[in-house]
C-alpha cells in the first residue's frame, strides 16, 4: 500500500504517521464504525479483545459498552497514546505487542469466554487467523475487518476457485459469516483492496473431528501447494498410494475437488 506524507490527528494536539510496515490503515467513517459496533453488539457482560486498536476508532464505543477490554498494538506510539486515553478504568489493559507472539491464555482459561475484534492489516491476516485458532476453545468469537478477498477463501466450498488451506481450516474450527463490505473512503490512508466485516464462530461441537488437527493442517497445506496435481501425486511426501488408494476417496481429484472431511479421512490414516 502506498505511504501517505499527511499525518493523522490525534488527541490533544498529536499526530501520527501511518507505518507501512504494520500496515495500518486506519477507520475514520462514522456509519461504518457505528455498523461494525452494532455487528459486535458489545455489553458490560462481555470480555473483548482487540487487536490493533490503532487510534481508538472502534476502542472508544468498545469501552463505553461497560466490556472488559483488552488491547494488543504492536505500535508502541499507538499503544502509548491508548493506554494514557483509557488506562484509568480497571476494566481496561493495552499490551504493546506483536498478535502473533501473544498469548490468549494469559487473558483468560475459561472457554468461549474471549470474544476477539480489530481491523487486521491485510499483509498478516491469514497468520493472525492461524494463531488464534490455536486457542479456539477459550474463544466465543471474532469479528474481523479483513480484505473481501481473504473473506472470500475462508467461505469457499469444495470446487471454488477460492478453496483452499484457510477455507478448509477456518471451517473446520469455525462457522463463517460474511457480514457486509466497508468501502475504501473510510479509510485513512485508503487501502487499494475492498474491505469487509467477518464473524468467525467457533464451532460448539466440530463438524468433523481429526484425530491430530497439526497433522490434518500438514496434509492440507501440502495437498495445495501443488493443486494442479492430482492427489496421489501431491500427496506423496506425506502418505503412500499403498494407505491413499485403500481409503474412500478418488485419488485422481485434484486438492480443490476433496472435502474437509476427506481430508479428515487421510490425515487420520497417517496420523495413527
Amino acid at each position: 500500500m502506498k505511504r501517505e506524507s499527511s499525518f493523522i490527528k490525534l488527541a490533544n494536539g498529536l499526530t501520527h504517521q501511518p507505518r507501512k510496515r504494520f500496515g495500518q490503515n486506519f477507520l475514520h467513517d462514522e456509519n461504518a464504525i457505528e455498523k461494525i459496533i452494532d455487528a459486535i453488539s458489545p455489553c458490560k457482560e462481555h470480555h473483548i479483545v482487540e487487536i490493533g486498536p490503532g487510534y481508538g476508532a472502534l476502542t472508544n464505543p468498545l469501552f463505553k459498552s461497560g466490556a472488559k477490554l483488552d488491547c494488543v498494538e504492536i505500535d508502541q506510539d499507538l499503544a502509548k497514546f491508548i493506554g494514557d486515553k483509557f488506562g484509568n478504568s480497571k476494566n481496561f489493559q493495552v499490551f504493546q505487542k506483536d498478535i502473533l507472539k501473544f498469548d490468549l491464555a494469559l487473558l483468560s482459561k475459561k472457554e468461549k469466554t474471549l470474544r476477539i475484534v480489530g481491523n487486521l492489516p491485510y499483509n498478516i491476516s491469514t497468520p493472525v487467523i492461524f494463531h488464534l485458532l490455536k486457542n479456539h476453545l477459550l474463544i466465543a468469537d471474532m469479528i474481523f475487518m479483513l480484505q473481501l478477498e481473504v473473506i472470500q477463501r475462508m467461505s469457499s466450498t469444495v470446487g471454488d476457485k477460492n478453496y483452499g488451506r484457510l477455507s478448509l481450516m477456518a471451517q473446520y474450527y469455525c462457522e463463517v459469516e460474511h457480514l457486509f463490505n466497508i468501502p475504501s473512503s473510510s479509510f485513512t490512508p485508503k487501502p487499494k483492496v475492498v474491505s469487509a466485516i467477518v464473524r468467525l464462530k467457533p464451532h460448539q461441537k466440530l463438524p468433523v473431528k481429526a484425530k491430530d488437527p497439526s497433522c490434518l493442517q500438514n496434509v492440507i497445506r501440502t495437498a495445495f501447494n501443488q493443486r494442479r496435481k492430482i492427489l496421489k501425486n501431491s500427496l506423496k511426501t506425506v502418505v503412500s498410494n499403498s494407505i491413499l488408494e485403500g481409503l474412500p476417496i478418488d485419488t485422481n481429484l485434484r486438492p480443490e475437488n476433496l472435502s474437509l472431511n476427506d481430508y479428515v479421512i487421510i490425515s487420520d490414516a497417517i496420523s495413527g
